[in-house]
């Protein structure tokens, strides 16, 4: 028996799929009613012939089968603990679907300790070598084991940490002035961008006298699109997440104060060098640096008086423009991509 997952909504045409690629089996569309699951009645060794259906997700053979007690769970633990014989480590993945006298940590927990009991494994909830599946659908769980290589993981030891570089870039924005609703629409997008990439803090900064209401409408779009992508983030990360801080200051005088020694200073700017001709040198003094300072202009360009105290002045992307709230995005993509090309480096000499 197998336990599928798709998307909502393709369970369906999966299941016609399944049926080309392996015959008339027994197939449960939606048990219990919950969309994005399939439950297909089939041999095991079957699972490889259904490797290029994109439709599936996640394919896990169920091991074993039992009631949505806890008790009842738990006493499958001997049964579990013969897959994982080769295993130093495992996790528990438990998911519950329905209403039930105990909760998914329950079972972490409680099935946990009793298979390193049996097995003398230990837990490993980010890079197991064995992952055992709970899946709890209303009245009915399958448990199924499958290898840590298997799963797609976020996190990987030779990835690199993003928040590396971004935790200590400012960004500099000019502000996007003259109509109201396009300067609270620019707003909200350059605001949801910087919270998005957690930089170190966001600038908002004129070059000359501004209305001050045009200004109010830019800057009310940043926080609302800021608080937007914050609360997402709330509910996606469990680590904590970091609220960006945004200044409003005259861009001459930000450069003045941004220009120290450690600190290295970028204008984004259509006459700049390519990245590709400067990489080594950018990435050399990124690495070293307290502070990566970026400089992006907003329908006008970045003061060409600033270019004398920059240390790098790049152009993105020859012969294209980008739309101010893209900005953020293209530019801290770029230096990340090498950045990591230079730490890949240095973890696989």
């Amino acid at each position: 028996m197998l336990l599928i997952k798709t998307q909502r909504g393709m369970e369906y045409v999966a299941a016609s799929h399944i049926k080309d690629a392996i015959g008339d089996v027994k197939i449960e569309v939606r048990p219990s009613g919950f969309l994005g699951l399939l439950i297909v009645h089939c041999d095991e060794n079957l699972r490889d012939k259904l490797d290029d259906i994109p439709e599936i997700e996640t394919i896990i053979p169920v091991l074993t089968e039992c009631n949505a007690d806890l008790d009842e769970i738990i006493s499958k633990a001997e049964i579990i603990a013969e897959k994982l014989k080769d295993a130093k480590t495992f996790a528990i993945r438990t998911k519950r679907r329905g209403t039930h006298d105990f909760s998914s940590l329950d079972v972490n927990l409680d099935l946990g300790d009793r298979i390193r009991e049996l097995t003398g494994c230990e837990v490993d909830l980010n890079f197991p070598d064995k992952s055992v599946y709970v899946e709890i659908i209303n009245k009915r769980v399958l448990i199924g084991v499958v290898d840590g290589s298997e799963e797609r993981k976020k996190y990987t030891p030779e990835k690199v940490d993003s928040r590396k570089l971004f935790g200590k870039i400012s960004f500099v924005q000019m502000p996007y002035l003259e109509d109201t609703k396009a300067a609270l629409e620019i707003g909200e997008r350059v605001g949801r961008a910087a919270q998005a990439f957690e930089i170190k803090e966001l600038i908002i900064a004129p070059h000359e006298y501004v209305n001050a209401f045009e200004l109010e409408y830019f800057i009310k779009g940043v926080r609302r699109g800021q608080l937007a992508r914050y609360k997402v983030q709330e509910k996606a990360y469990a680590r904590e997440v970091r609220k960006v801080p945004v200044f409003v200051r005259d861009i001459y005088q930000t450069a003045r104060d941004k220009r120290r020694r450690r600190n290295v200073l970028i204008v984004t700017d259509p006459t700049g060098k390519q990245l590709s001709g400067i990489r080594d040198e950018l990435v050399r003094k990124m690495k070293f640096a307290d502070e990566i300072v970026v400089f992006a202009g907003s329908r006008v360009g970045v003061p060409k008086g600033l270019f004398r105290l920059a240390d790098f002045v790049i152009d993105l992307a020859p012969y294209i423009t980008f739309a101010t709230e893209q900005t953020i995005p293209v530019t801290l993509s770029a230096l990340l991509t090498i950045f990591e090309d230079d730490e890949e480096r240095a973890y696989n000499p």
